[in-house]
């Protein structure tokens, strides 16, 4: 495990030690890491807010992190970034649940849904079509804060009638 896996470890591990509201408290503590009201960390904010939390990185250390953990390639992190680099890895039981749900969705089978599969359900204005990736990506952020399979799977099943 290299330093910016072991960064992510100990992160993770306070916010689940918080149990649901862990997640809350991330994106609170992101904010006021956010001095310069960007809405995003370069490495020397997340680096100086680690430090607070007792976890010293060095600055090839932070910038590393901010790497690893910025999709968009901005250069910095977003708060999406930031929450969906600390979500725990899901068991196959969640993501086969997901899958489930996924496939509900999906009349046509094409792995995408879209207006025509979900016509007189839902509406897709915002959204006209929907991958299993987006679909799990969701899914991936809910998940963290159940704190048991049997929980996520009954969740899931009751909402999707599976």
């Amino acid at each position: 495990m290299d330093a910016v896996d072991a960064t992510v470890e100990q992160l993770r591990a306070q916010c689940l030690a918080r149990g649901a509201s862990g997640i809350q408290a991330l994106a609170r503590f992101f904010r006021r890491l956010d001095r310069d009201r960007s809405r995003s960390l370069d490495a020397g904010e997340l680096r100086r807010g680690l430090a607070e939390l007792g976890m010293a990185l060095g600055e090839a250390e932070a910038e590393g992190v901010c790497r690893r953990w910025d999709r968009d390639g901005s250069g910095t992190l977003d708060l999406e970034e930031f929450l969906r680099a600390l979500r725990p890895p899901m068991s196959p039981a969640r993501e086969a649940v997901i899958a489930a749900a996924f496939a509900k969705l999906d009349r046509s089978g094409d792995g995408v849904v879209t207006v025509d599969d979900l016509r007189g359900v839902y509406s897709g204005r915002a959204h006209p079509k929907v991958t299993l990736a987006e679909f799990q990506d969701y899914y991936s952020g809910l998940s963290a804060s159940v704190d048991t399979d049997e929980e996520f799977v009954a969740m899931m099943t009751s909402a999707w009638q599976l």
